[in-house]
């Protein structure tokens, strides 16, 4: 069985990702991946080059993620070369490790996808998991973790599809209003009665 966790921003879904590795589930993490496509031996990284040119390399050819993302901020004509040139690599990659690891027996496998419902990735997964904290909780979490202002949290939660909207698309809702340790207590709850499923 291939889970999708997502969440939002200040959710907690990192923390939700880092309980379920600590009892040996294998965690495939879009993230991670999506830095490890771009890597000059990798094939995105030339198409990359080709299209956005050598000014986005630093001194070492890695690509220059900061300077890249002022370019794709600023204009969604290459942003959207960038997404169908990363996107791709990075899902036929998740792919690759999700196969592996139920190649070698494992029953259950999760893919960290932080844009899950967004980029209709759902299709990859048996089922979808939400990280879900209270609006005003998320607000917060996320002033008190970056030192924001209330309005830059507040623009940066508003740039992603509200928490609210991607519960009503979840097939499981893990709550994180409350502590670590209740949190923790339901994830593996939830492991438990997922294994029995599997």
């Amino acid at each position: 069985m291939i889970i999708g966790l997502t969440g939002g921003i200040a959710t907690g879904k990192s923390t939700v990702s880092n309980i379920i590795k600590s009892q040996g589930i294998p965690v495939v993490d879009a993230d991670i991946i999506s830095r490890e496509v771009v890597m000059p031996d990798k094939e995105a990284y030339g198409k990359i080059v080709a299209s956005f040119g050598d000014q986005i390399l630093n001194d070492d050819k890695t690509i220059n993620r900061a300077g890249l993302g002022e370019i794709i901020f600023n204009d969604s004509e290459k942003r959207t070369i960038l997404n169908e040139i990363v996107h791709p690599a990075v899902r036929k990659e998740m792919r690759r490790q999700a196969d592996a690891y139920q190649r070698l027996g494992e029953c259950l496998v999760v893919m960290d996808i932080p844009l899950l419902f967004e980029s209709k990735l759902t299709h990859m997964v048996d089922q979808t998991w939400l990280v879900y904290a209270a609006p005003e909780v998320q607000l917060q979490r996320l002033i008190k973790r970056d030192q924001f202002s209330e309005k830059q949290a507040l623009s940066r939660i508003r740039s992603q599809m509200p928490i609210t909207e991607k519960k009503e698309l979840a097939d499981v809702v893990i709550m994180n209003n409350g502590s670590l340790s209740e949190l923790e207590n339901d994830v593996l709850l939830l492991l438990k009665q997922t294994k029995k499923q599997t």
